[in-house]
């Protein structure tokens, strides 16, 4: 008999779907999905049938495909099909066929889903996918969020037979002479799950007959202690972080206080695409390495004297700008800079955030940058050049300050002024000079 009664008991504790909802049945012609529809179907609900041909089996794909067709008129329910090139995506985007048919068909789910009005998309994992799922995620390497296995619930996705194991799934579906095709690829322990399945899972169970149970009861502590997490990461993020002008700041003497601190640390920084291997670097420098510049694919992280800076690459790096002759302003990051034109040769002092330069002297188009490693000018009063990262240093700029600063640069590649700060001793207004460019610099935010 089938188990309808439990099948709607763990859907409505799971709060899968209800029992109006549209839902959309991923079906391979395996023994779980087609009970998986059968369940479905006794139970009422409102359901249609969605079958992927990945075309990697040739006729076996076919039959599979056909099977579907059929089991949906049986069960009169709505069929929905599609043929893939699995292994041209696969060329195409660089990623294995495995990963092309996952995204192809979650893909595909989404866009039926779309037009045909399906509110949910139910998947038939079971009990011994989880402890699956769990062995491998430990096998590559995981964190909390790895060993919580398969949610019966993420999304639109459903897992409404998470209840029960292969061998119960088995049992029924022979007890009712349910028919199913088999995949013949779930037979070769060439893939990864299947190694598991097929070699390592029996292996525990000759220690563990019981194996399903422990699984299902270690499942409840680690959803338990993800949600522990969640939430000392939620006040972590609602307390630690201080931000000033859109950019993070984690003062250090607050992150050496947290506990566990890699763990915390980790958890905090990795939506921002830091990994593990530089959380232990960062750890480590803490102490001693002020200055360290740590880097993911979309952010930076500088170690300042007192806090850990977090910015977006997208503004550490900000594009130069070309000033030509007949401009009057120009827009650097969060900088504007005014260009005035004056026939007499006034000198600006005192005023960090304005420079008169020689005008004759100036090639252009003259550019503002960023600073670069390997840049030097002649600080205005001095002599001789500086590099422009010790002259950083001295002048105590904050290590992510620095990619804000504008640097003026003339057309023959000198530097004439750094923005906010000095201006170049060769460009300065001198008795010979006729004519100045007066530039001043104004904060847009």
């Amino acid at each position: 008999m089938l188990p309808v009664n439990q099948f709607v008991n763990f859907i409505e504790q799971n709060a899968l779907f209800t029992p109006v909802t549209k839902i959309l049945a991923a079906v391979s012609g395996g023994i779980d999905s087609v009970l998986m529809t059968h369940l479905l179907k006794a139970a009422g609900y409102d359901f249609g049938i969605a079958h992927c041909n990945f075309q990697l089996r040739g006729d076996e794909a076919l039959r599979d495909q056909d099977f579907c067709r059929n089991l949906a008129t049986a069960l009169g329910v709505p069929f929905h099909t599609v043929n893939f090139d699995t292994k041209q995506y696969a060329a195409e985007n660089k990623v294995s066929i495995q990963m092309a048919a996952r995204d192809l068909r979650y893909q595909w789910f989404d866009t039926i889903s779309q037009q045909s009005g399906y509110e949910a998309v139910a998947l038939a994992h079971h009990q011994n996918d989880t402890i699956e799922t769990i062995l491998l995620n430990l096998t590559r390497g995981t964190g909390i969020a790895g060993l919580h296995g398969i949610l019966p619930k993420n999304g639109k996705l459903v897992r409404p037979l998470l209840f029960l194991t292969r061998v119960e799934i088995q049992t029924i579906v022979g007890a009712e002479g349910l028919t199913f095709v088999e995949d013949s690829s779930n037979a070769s322990a060439k893939y990864a799950r299947n190694k598991i399945r097929l070699e390592v899972v029996p292996k525990l169970k000759e220690l563990n007959p019981s194996l399903e149970k422990t699984f299902e009861n270690n499942l409840l502590h680690f959803r338990d202690l993800e949600l522990l997490l969640e939430l000392k990461l939620d006040e972590l993020r609602q307390t630690l972080p201080q931000i000033h002008d859109g950019i993070i700041h984690l003062p250090i003497a607050e992150v050496k206080k947290l506990k566990p601190k890699r763990l915390l640390l980790f958890k905090l920084l990795d939506e921002y695409g830091f990994n593990e291997d530089t959380i232990d670097d960062l750890i480590a420098s803490l102490d001693k390495h002020s200055g360290r510049v740590f880097e993911s694919g979309t952010h930076t992280l500088f170690l300042d004297r007192d806090n850990i800076i977090l910015k977006s690459r997208a503004t550490a790096l900000l594009p130069e700008v070309i000033i030509n002759p007949t401009d009057h302003a120009a827009n650097f990051g969060v900088y504007r800079i005014n260009l005035l034109h004056d026939d007499s040769p006034l000198i600006i002092k005192d005023n960090p955030l304005a420079v008169s330069i020689d005008a004759d002297k100036l090639v252009y188009p003259l550019k503002v940058r960023t600073w670069q490693e390997g840049d030097h000018f002649f600080p205005l009063g001095m002599k001789g050049k500086k590099k422009l990262s010790d002259f950083f240093i001295n002048q105590k700029v904050p290590l992510h300050q620095k990619e804000e600063i504008p640097i003026l640069v003339n057309g023959n590649g000198e530097i004439m002024w750094i923005g906010g700060y000095r201006p170049d001793e060769r460009y300065k207004v001198s008795d010979n000079t006729k004519k100045v460019i007066i530039f001043e610099l104004f904060k847009l935010t």
